[in-house]
């Protein structure tokens, strides 16, 4: 059997998303339910970028799940410098049941996820320049939470087309969410993931005016405009977003009842007002603490069958 893998939220099926979605929710409500499959077990966690919330949360995650992180900089361990990507995964595998990684580059997780097969390791994608699919679980079980159901809902994602925006574009798909992100031009989601959430079931619909794109929305979602790594491009973008912040007249256009939602860090006057992050229809700091329920669920099934 090959080794389970999670890369972006579409190495998921429906049923398996399901499932990490009723955990975090039960383990969640009642700790005492959450089991130890980590027990005496090492998970390395592997970080060429910073993070406060990731970090927090994934060595939470293995805590509750009974296990020991380990916490590796990109420095430590010159990270295809120093040494080859395969080796390092190779050596991390040796003494870790997972392997968890926040790194620059998508194929660097490839490269891991290869590797680490036939050592029966599997590796999780805690953020890459594709990817954040640890982030999109964690805004689904805020979701549910707020709402209940989630098919049939209405999110609308506005800003850059970046890895975030990817990954809940198949969350989406495999939960019956309609989905749209309103982007300026030349910062659109990519064909390809489009049409990818598309090939899973997806509605996934690009509109250019952010204004008419959360209509009827139910949640308004949004990330920075320069990601880490961007910054010489922070002029540029800072232009080219300039009508995409959202605002309280901007959510005012969505449903009466819809919910503002930001991975964060969030830049306050930049993508979204200050009135509408620490608003009453924000629900960033649950989305933030959903964090750790949601790796703790990732985690487990990961390693369920080995």
């Amino acid at each position: 059997m090959s080794t389970r893998r999670f890369l972006e939220v579409e190495d998921l099926d429906h049923a398996e998303l399901a499932g990490i979605l009723a955990k975090g929710r039960e383990w969640k409500a009642d700790p005492s339910m959450v089991p130890t499959p980590l027990a005496r077990e090492g998970v390395a966690l592997l970080f060429e970028k910073p993070s406060a919330r990731t970090r927090s949360s994934s060595e939470m995650a293995v805590v509750g799940l009974g296990g020991h992180p380990i916490y590796i900089r990109a420095e430590e361990v010159g990270l295809g410098v120093r040494e080859s990507v395969e080796d390092i995964a190779r050596t991390l595998g040796a003494y870790n049941v997972l392997l968890a990684a926040r790194v620059f580059d998508h194929r660097t997780l490839e490269t891991m996820s290869a590797v680490l097969d036939a050592q029966g390791v599997p590796v999780v994608n805690l953020l890459s320049d594709l990817a954040h699919p640890c982030q999109a679980v964690a805004d689904l079980l805020t979701l549910q939470e707020h709402f209940g159901r989630l098919e049939g809902r209405r999110l609308v994602y506005v800003g850059d087309g970046n890895n975030v925006a990817a990954s809940l574009a198949f969350a989406a798909a495999l939960t019956g969410i309609e989905f749209t992100v309103s982007s300026p031009p030349g910062y659109e989601l990519d064909a390809e993931v489009v049409a990818r959430a598309r090939n899973l079931g997806g509605s996934v619909d690009l509109v250019a005016d952010p204004f008419d794109a959360v209509k009827g929305a139910d949640a308004v979602y949004t990330d920075v405009w320069t990601s880490m790594g961007q910054e010489t491009e922070g002029d540029i973008r800072r232009a080219a977003f300039a009508g995409y912040r959202v605002s309280e007249e901007m959510l005012g256009a969505a449903d009466g009842d819809a919910v503002f939602l930001h991975c964060l860090p969030a830049h306050r006057g930049e993508e979204c007002d200050a009135e509408v992050i620490d608003g009453p229809r924000s629900l960033v700091w649950q989305q933030a603490a959903n964090r750790m329920d949601a790796a703790r669920a990732i985690f487990a099934l990961m390693v369920e069958h080995r």
